[in-house]
């Protein structure tokens, strides 16, 4: 008999199935994969928080059709070659379903691993349209929207908002960074309405960073839509305000988060980034938050609310199937609204959230506030 536990901890919000229970091992095995060390662990930490806090709920709770959850935690520190060990690391330890991986070259590098197991993975970050719209990994959802969206979001800014024509578009030529300056040049050269004055790769790791300023600054741009992460981000900013270049700097959800803000300074301020959208006013949104200050005495970081979302989703499949099997857990992803943090959501065939989105922020006094 099912004991309801994921309706309780969503507050009655969360419907069970009533499929019987084929549940074959003593214990339930989330995986959660990302960078939990090294740059981008700001990214990758408050996801594994988030899973503990779900999972902790559950269990004590009595766990799914009477079975534990079990979490296996592994590292990729968003680097794809780590992050094909890391796969097949879970797969051998019998993992059932998978939350994360965190970056988008992580999570393609993962994917084929995990499919030809028959194991479903749920990013709460990975934003690479290529994950669900080329149909390769039927295996794969996520919690947030595509790079596609992200960069449109951009655009549409800077256009619209802010009414620039000349633009440059800087990436860190990886599969999110570079995915995302290609939208956004595309969409800019679509629109008639601005000028992409220079488009140019870096290299992530990077000292110095002074020869694409230059550039940028001989370009004339009015603005930069970079896409990457934080790290580079932080060094571009620095260098560019430090040759005091006021051009406009837009980003993205991987430069939205506290740690660009800490290692770039007063050269954060005024720079804007596109994240997922505000849902502060979401009681589950506000549970999650409280539940975090709670147990590990901090606001949480980076993806949080996403990852919270994205456990509970899985969780909530496998239940709603009594299995997990890849064919059952896809079914009850896409054939149930499930209420999250992130909203009341469902998946597409293709593995995308129906109901999330982007916003625009801004560094306004040493934190990200959203552009109304």
């Amino acid at each position: 008999m099912k004991k309801r536990v994921l309706q309780k901890l969503a507050a009655g919000a969360l419907c069970l199935g009533l499929a019987a229970p084929t549940f074959a091992a003593d214990t339930i095995k989330l995986g959660v994969a990302g960078a939990h060390s090294g740059d981008l662990a700001s990214y990758g930490l408050p996801s594994v928080n988030a899973a503990k806090l779900v999972v902790e709920q559950i269990n004590a709770s009595g766990g799914i059709d009477g079975k534990m959850v079990e979490l296996l935690i592994e590292d990729d520190v968003c680097k794809p070659e780590v992050a094909t060990n890391t796969a097949t690391k879970l797969i051998s330890d019998g993992v059932n379903v998978v939350m994360g991986h965190i970056c988008s070259g992580a999570t393609k590098a993962a994917l084929p691993i995990y499919n030809n197991a028959g194991v479903v993975v749920m990013s709460p970050s990975a934003t690479n349209p290529e994950l669900t719209q080329s149909g390769d990994y039927p295996n794969f959802y996520r919690t947030i929207a595509s790079d596609d969206a992200q960069a449109r979001t951009e655009v549409d800014f800077a256009l619209n908002v802010l009414g620039l024509t000349k633009i440059a578009v800087i990436h860190d030529k990886g599969d999110y960074g570079k995915g995302l300056a290609e939208f956004a040049k595309a969409f800019l050269e679509k629109s008639g309405k601005a000028e992409v004055v220079l488009f140019e790769g870096v290299t992530p790791g990077a000292v110095d960073y002074s020869a694409v300023v230059q550039k940028i600054k001989r370009s004339g741009a009015e603005a930069v839509i970079f896409g990457g992460y934080h790290p580079e981000a932080s060094k571009i900013i620095t260098q560019m305000r430090k040759k005091r270049l006021d051009t406009i700097f837009i980003s993205d959800d991987g430069v939205k988060d506290d740690t660009f803000i800490k290692v770039a300074g007063k050269y954060a301020e005024g720079v804007y980034a596109t994240g997922p959208k505000d849902t502060s006013s979401n009681p589950l949104s506000k549970k999650a938050v409280e539940a975090h200050k709670a147990k590990f005495g901090t606001d949480p970081g980076a993806f949080y609310e996403n990852a919270y979302s994205a456990t509970l989703a899985l969780l909530n499949a496998v239940d709603k199937a009594g299995s997990t099997e890849m064919a059952a857990v896809r079914e009850a992803l896409q054939n149930n609204d499930v209420e999250t943090p992130v909203g009341t959501i469902h998946f597409d065939k293709m593995g995308d959230a129906v109901g999330v989105g982007f916003a625009m922020y801004q560094v306004k006094d040493g934190q990200y506030v959203e552009v109304k």
